[in-house]
């Protein structure tokens, strides 16, 4: 079993989170297994479209918050 589950992907959106250098950062209400929660999302838009139309919000949630149905564990199974 690897000493960690954090990935680069997962430092990189945590530092861009906690360095102040982005605001394209909000809270999201969302569900999870069909339990409501919240998510710490990343922001962009689109380029309008070439034919005028709107442009698109993406939104990439980084971190979601625990629902009462998950349980978080250590590596050696022990509850966090």
């Amino acid at each position: 079993m690897p000493d960690t589950n954090i990935t680069e992907d997962h430092r990189r959106a945590f530092e861009a989170l906690t360095s102040g250098r982005f605001q394209n950062f909000c809270l999201v209400s969302c569900f999870v297994d069909g339990e409501p929660t919240a998510a710490i999302a990343a922001v962009n838009i689109t380029p309008p479209a070439e034919d005028g139309g709107e442009p698109e919000y993406l939104i990439s949630p980084l971190f979601i918050f625990p629902t009462g149905a998950m349980t978080l564990t250590d590596h050696d199974g022990r509850e966090a």
